[in-house]
């Protein structure tokens, strides 16, 4: 089907069945979430809902949804994807099924006039989402992609040695008071920087009732068994669509998209404009103010131009 018979579908079949999402195959899970409600009282309407990346969860966007909500005086849900935070550990992590995990989160909650804001893995998942032609496209009302591209590659052999390094952590069966701290020395070997350090260590639990010895959060085997699927992407150039509008915030010092691939986005997202900011791939954590202030400002330029029309 030509990009033109795909964009007239996905125009005139507002009611779609959500085909992709749809499948036996294809079974959603409940996704934990956080909510930062504005003082109106709104839960549903016009709602910012955050996607983080790999071995992220929704407390890394704590400070900005309080933040998002202020400025823009709409309900900001931060969930946790599957197999990461409070979310159930489902087989497979394909973007076809992250994708049905969130659509499912937003159906369940009644959110309209929804804005998608995904980060890395997160990113490829709301971008999966949008490009599925029976999306009704009322729905979704804005797309913000952070620092990734719709392409299929690899995941960087340093993310890869991250989880190995916390396998191997889980296998020393740490235990006692000194348990994170050894296992913080434990990565060193992997990544010098502290700060990042510690956002792998945000999932670690050292004790419970379910375990004597450190664990974390996330199921490692599950994650490395995907990691083919979490480097890919489900679209090929050519093959999807989406008219919507769409802001790709690109971090200047990183390597996640290029200018060979910017185009390739473009080609998925005509309607789309890019922002580059002064960062790694760590946008929203590394400039959280100016990051802030593009997202608010793209959102609230929607709905001006709703009011204009």
């Amino acid at each position: 089907m030509s990009l033109s018979r795909l964009a007239l579908k996905r125009a005139l079949n507002c009611k779609g069945n959500f085909s992709h999402y749809a499948k036996p195959s294809v079974q959603p899970v409940d996704l934990d979430y956080t909510v930062s409600i504005p003082s109106n009282g709104n839960e549903t309407q016009g709602a910012l809902v955050l996607v983080h990346g790999l071995l992220g969860f929704k407390r890394n966007w704590s400070s900005l949804s309080k933040a998002f909500s202020r400025d823009l005086g709409r309900p900001v849900y931060a969930v946790d994807m599957r197999n990461h935070g409070m979310s159930p550990h489902a087989e497979p992590m394909g973007y076809l099924h992250m994708a049905a995990d969130i659509l499912h989160f937003i159906r369940k909650l009644g959110l309209s006039d929804i804005s998608l804001l995904g980060h890395s893995m997160g990113g490829k998942a709301v971008m999966t989402l949008a490009l599925d032609n029976n999306l009704p496209f009322e729905l979704l009302k804005n797309l913000i992609v952070v620092d990734i591209s719709p392409i299929k590659g690899k995941v960087s052999r340093t993310t890869i040695s991250y989880i190995e390094a916390m396998r191997r952590i889980e296998d020393l069966k740490l235990t006692g008071p000194n348990a994170r701290k050894e296992a913080d020395r434990l990565l060193v070997d992997v990544e010098k920087d502290p700060s990042t350090r510690a956002f792998l260590l945000s999932t670690l639990i050292t004790s419970s009732p379910d375990s004597d010895s450190a664990r974390f959060r996330v199921p490692l085997d599950i994650l490395s068994k995907s990691i083919p699927e979490i480097g890919s992407f489900p679209y090929h150039p050519g093959e999807a669509l989406y008219q919507g509008r769409t802001l790709l915030v690109k971090g200047g010092k990183g390597r996640f998209v290029n200018d060979d691939n910017i185009p390739v986005f473009q080609g998925f997202f005509p309607n789309s404009k890019v922002e580059i900011l002064d960062t790694g791939h760590w946008v929203h954590a590394e400039r959280p103010n100016e990051f802030k202030d593009v997202v608010v400002n793209f959102i609230k330029k929607s709905t001006e131009t709703t009011s204009d029309a």
